[in-house]
């Protein structure tokens, strides 16, 4: 259920004092820090702000996996309060489908019109098949758990042996989740107190996560300051019209067709924005959906009156599922790049896959899903060359911020129009005041 204990006077807005002011002056502290290691090539500051904003990123990640298991087996226990949670679930997904169907349409449009791979200037030498790929099969193999905890490992070999970094697969986890959930609300009585002590557990667990969002400032500062010292600025200039395409698809969709959709359903447009705009500068910095979900799912509950039982689920599943920019936009205008910088002329039939493909292939590849692993299963339909998918590696950090950002309003924006068309806001404001914070400090 929507708690509203936690609105304090606490605010993102924008004074020097409050949070909001903090992270604007940390993005401008890691600005002048990047571009103070890119002009003097210091590596010792690079690797500095590297490690601080890995670290603030690791920090969110690692309070993914106890957030999302305790709030999803505490909604499952409150959805028996909330009437035809199966409804709810499907009306979430054609949410999905229906705003990834309206961005890729976007980013057929603006490929076509643009042809960045006709202005291309990169060589062709460039190309390479990028190690991940994705699959129609992805799907059934990442949503069944191979382990209890959604653990997954991956082992790299590099110039000083071979490394193993443990994940978690969010989608799995989910699984996972609802199946316990489930069955303890099955077992009645003797279920009880499990029930009773993930309660206790989620209030833990949400009051660590607000020490890590009092960190975000400083994470903000890193991540920038990388950004700025290392990523591929200077390929910019062979790549300029791909990266106009994309960064104008993505305002496209987060400025015109989101606002378009929230006037539909009733829903103040500068409201949603100053309510959800922490988490899409999160996302934007951390390039990251699941590292950003922690503040996702608290700005939706906290500052958007989307219910609790309802958010807990449909957020998760959003940020593994529900991503206009890495699965829809990007891919679409890559694609059209690829076919375009190899001469290959695609019909109207190529199009409606590149849509077909945009609008389940979230689905598909579930849990892996990422930009590159959308655009080698967009490619592989369509039979063009993997290797045109190596092209655009050198600019995709800077692309991945602008595509992250919008991944992460789409996931505060669905469950939001859900929640407002099914009037799940128990008389609550459709969207909170902007000074609303997104967790109390004292809680």
């Amino acid at each position: 259920m929507h708690d509203t204990s936690l609105n304090a006077p606490a605010s993102w807005r924008l004074g020097i004092g409050t949070t909001g002011g903090q992270v604007l002056l940390g993005m401008i502290v890691g600005l002048a820090l990047g571009l103070a290691a890119r002009s003097t090539g210091a590596p010792w500051l690079t690797e500095t702000l590297a490690t601080i904003g890995a670290i603030f990123v690791q920090l969110l990640k690692a309070i993914v996996p106890p957030l999302v298991f305790t709030a999803i087996v505490a909604s499952i226990a409150n959805l028996r309060a909330v009437a035809d949670a199966a409804r709810l679930a499907w009306k979430t997904l054609l949410w999905f489908a229906i705003t990834a169907a309206i961005a890729v349409a976007i980013g057929l449009l603006l490929g076509t019109l643009i042809a960045p791979g006709k202005h291309a200037a990169v060589a062709a030498s460039l190309a390479a098949a990028p190690a991940s790929q994705g699959g129609w099969t992805d799907f059934l193999k990442g949503i069944v758990p191979a382990n209890f905890l959604g653990l997954t490992a991956t082992t790299s070999i590099g110039d000083h042996g071979p490394t193993t970094t443990l994940g978690i697969n969010v989608l799995q986890l989910l699984v996972i989740s609802v199946a316990i959930g489930l069955a303890a609300v099955k077992s009645g009585e003797a279920g009880a107190p499990f029930l009773a002590f993930v309660q206790s557990a989620l209030v833990i667990v949400r009051k660590i996560l607000w020490w890590i969002i009092r960190l975000t400032p400083v994470g903000t500062a890193g991540l920038i300051g990388t950004a700025v010292a290392r990523y591929g600025w200077t390929a910019l200039a062979g790549l300029g019209w791909f990266a106009f395409a994309v960064y104008l698809g993505l305002a496209l969709v987060l400025f015109a067709v989101y606002p378009a959709l929230l006037r539909l359903n009733g829903i103040p447009i500068r409201r949603f924005f100053a309510a959800a705009w922490p988490a899409i500068q999160l996302g934007f910095v951390t390039r990251s959906s699941i590292g950003t979900l922690p503040v996702t799912e608290e700005v939706t509950i906290e500052r958007l009156g989307v219910p609790r039982a309802y958010a807990s689920f449909a957020v998760p599943l959003g940020a593994t599922t529900k991503m206009d920019g890495c699965a829809a936009i990007y891919p679409a205008i890559a694609a059209l790049f690829v076919a375009q910088f190899y001469g290959v002329a695609l019909g109207p039939t190529d199009y409606l896959l590149i849509a077909l493909v945009s609008v389940l292939g979230s689905a598909a590849t579930a849990g892996v899903t990422g930009a590159t692993v959308m655009l080698t299963l967009t490619l592989s339909t369509l039979g063009l060359p993997l290797e045109g998918a190596g092209l655009l590696l050198a600019i995709d950090p800077i692309l991945d911020m602008g595509r992250t950002a919008v991944n992460v309003a789409g996931q505060i924006l669905v469950p939001l129009i859900v929640s407002t068309r099914e009037q799940l806001s128990e008389g609550a404001e459709p969207v909170v005041a902007p000074g609303a914070p997104v967790l109390a400090r004292g809680h």
